[in-house]
């Protein structure tokens, strides 16, 4: 894999994990991106926890031939391995932005993609077969929370 595809990187705010020819779908990989793009990180991991214990589906919009409906959502799986590998993806890029000195409660999923990476080869006795591998990069930015001020009472005319 070489370089990012995200160009608006902000050193100051943001940072940034990739995982390279990890061994997951990448039909699977982009259904999550979609499902987890602009969530705060604590609600993203627990969604993808949700998801490996079959609790919640990932909406299939992209993918979705001839898949089986799920309650409100409409086409869905559970790919757990995939959100497996997320979840873990999500920590390391937590992980950096402690380092950096950001606040991690803070932080919101600004850009995440997934690739297609080379194909390397199973080999066995029947031949051989392509091995799943998709590049991914997440990258997370410090958002400062606004907070409302909601006023009890009426106004007086």
């Amino acid at each position: 894999m070489k370089g990012y595809t995200f160009k608006n990187y902000d050193k100051e705010h943001m940072a940034r994990a990739t995982g390279v020819a990890l061994p997951v779908s990448l039909k699977q990989s982009v259904e999550i991106c979609n499902f987890i793009k602009n969530r705060k990180i604590g609600v993203a991991k627990k969604m993808l926890q949700g998801v490996i214990e079959g609790k919640i589906a990932v909406p299939f919009k992209r993918y979705n031939f001839d898949l089986g409906h799920k309650k409100k959502i409409g086409p869905g799986r559970y790919p757990e391995k995939a959100s497996k590998t997320f979840i873990k993806l999500i920590e390391g890029a937590e992980a950096n932005a402690q380092f950096k000195g950001l606040n991690t409660s803070n932080l919101v999923i600004s850009h995440i993609s997934a690739h297609n990476a080379s194909k390397a080869w199973h080999y066995g006795r029947n031949g051989r077969r392509r091995m799943k591998r998709t590049n991914i990069e997440i990258f997370v930015e410090e958002k400062k929370m606004e907070e409302k001020q909601i006023k009890h009472g009426r106004k007086n005319d």
